[in-house]
């Protein structure tokens, strides 16, 4: 995969492509900073998003969606856990053992 462009860049990127002349068209942009058309696209989606343009997660949100997400594994681990040695416990404690 190749390595991310920086933000600052993109954001230009991106300024640039709104504020661009009638008749000038995205790929010729692209073209102009060597991306792709597609990437583009992308980063112009994510930035209306980001602006509150156009409903979505922002990053942020995305980024603590994972870290939850993280969190709820890890609990339902240590609830299965808890789960066994409450099983296990519960058998040696049975009279006639």
């Amino acid at each position: 995969m190749p390595k991310p462009y920086p933000k600052e860049f993109r954001d230009d990127v991106v300024r640039v492509a709104r504020n661009r002349e009638p008749g000038v068209h995205l790929k010729q942009i692209a073209a102009d900073f060597g991306i792709s058309e597609s990437c583009l696209a992308n980063w112009m989606k994510s930035a209306d998003v980001e602006d509150g343009v156009k409903p979505g997660a922002t990053a942020a949100e995305n980024a603590e969606n994972r870290e939850l997400r993280k969190r709820v594994r890890l609990l339902e681990q240590e609830n299965e856990v808890l789960r066994r040695a409450a099983a296990y416990l519960s058998q040696a404690n049975l009279p006639g053992k």
